[in-house]
């Protein structure tokens, strides 16, 4: 049976190359995401593996993880496809009332 701690090891490591990949994204480097990859499924061999009850005790560090993906997700999409940039000679929309 796979042990919670080992788990949230291997949950801090994926977790660590998000961030590294962001980080790369953020200065304009393109990231090889397979490592990352294979960590999430290591990961989530290993929660199929563990006892409901301990499964449980790593869902705030999962939920965490799943946002940080998301994040590198959000910042992926934005490298590959930028929002518009303004025409010259265009107004911002004013939001005030």
């Amino acid at each position: 049976m796979i042990a919670a701690t080992q788990v949230r090891e291997e949950l801090d490591k994926a977790a660590s190359l998000v961030l590294t990949a962001r980080r790369l994204l953020a200065t304009g480097t393109m990231v090889d995401l397979s490592a990352l990859e294979g960590k999430v499924r290591v990961i989530c061999e290993q929660l199929a593996g563990m006892a409901r009850e301990d499964g449980k005790t790593l869902v705030p560090a999962m939920e965490v993880l799943i946002n940080d993906l998301d994040r590198l997700a959000d910042a992926i999409h934005e490298r590959v496809d930028p929002p518009p940039m303004p025409r010259p000679g265009a107004h911002a929309p004013s939001g005030g009332a």
